[in-house]
């Protein structure tokens, strides 16, 4: 706790944007490298990290935190959120960007139907993903965040914003699984 006559001090530390630079940089490189394995090889593990990171965070951390006293809660989210806010939204950067310049190599644009419906499937959950974690997660995650940090918390108000938070979880895992089944079809074959 901060005295009441000084400055809050901040949770989110700009100096992670290093790591989000050398992610981004990695990925970049993978691009212009020209090549199908290393570029697949980021795809694969930055979608791996999000898949995972995604579940485990809906599946254990998510009932963990809901069920703790509200000093264990903040302490966790006041350490957990700051770094998830520069992870997350880079790893779906990185793992959509990579599968785009790969199914692009890989010729997987110019299918003729009925495959190419596999890759609408992807775009179409791609995209859903992406604008909930930005639309809804990110910024609900920063207001949370804030207000953890405020010495009386709203409760109520945090308690609103986790209740759509859930439900975005669920269907973002649902969508996590079903990418799965549509990239495990288009690896193995169409």
């Amino acid at each position: 706790m901060t005295p009441p006559d000084a400055a809050p001090v901040s949770l989110i530390r700009l100096r992670n944007l290093v790591w989000v630079g050398l992610a981004l940089a990695v990925m970049v490189a993978a691009i212009l490298d020209g090549g199908l394995w290393f570029l697949n090889f980021v795809h694969v593990l930055a979608g791996v990290l999000w898949t995972g990171i995604d579940l485990f965070m809906g599946f254990v951390m998510g009932p963990i935190i809901r069920r703790v006293d509200l000093d264990s809660r903040r302490a966790i989210i006041t350490r957990l959120m700051p770094k998830m806010l520069f992870l997350m939204p880079t790893l779906s950067v990185v793992t959509t960007t990579a599968g785009w310049f790969l199914a692009e190599r890989r010729g997987y644009f110019d299918l003729p139907y009925p495959e190419f419906w596999w890759i609408v499937a992807t775009l179409v959950i791609v995209t859903v993903l992406t604008i909930q974690g930005l639309g809804i997660l990110l910024p609900t995650n920063l207001r949370v965040l804030f207000q953890f940090q405020k010495p009386q918390p709203d409760m109520a108000l945090i308690g609103s914003w986790m209740r759509t938070y859930v439900w975005v979880i669920a269907s973002q895992a649902t969508l996590q699984v079903a990418i799965i089944v549509v990239m495990a079809r288009i690896a193995t074959g169409l």
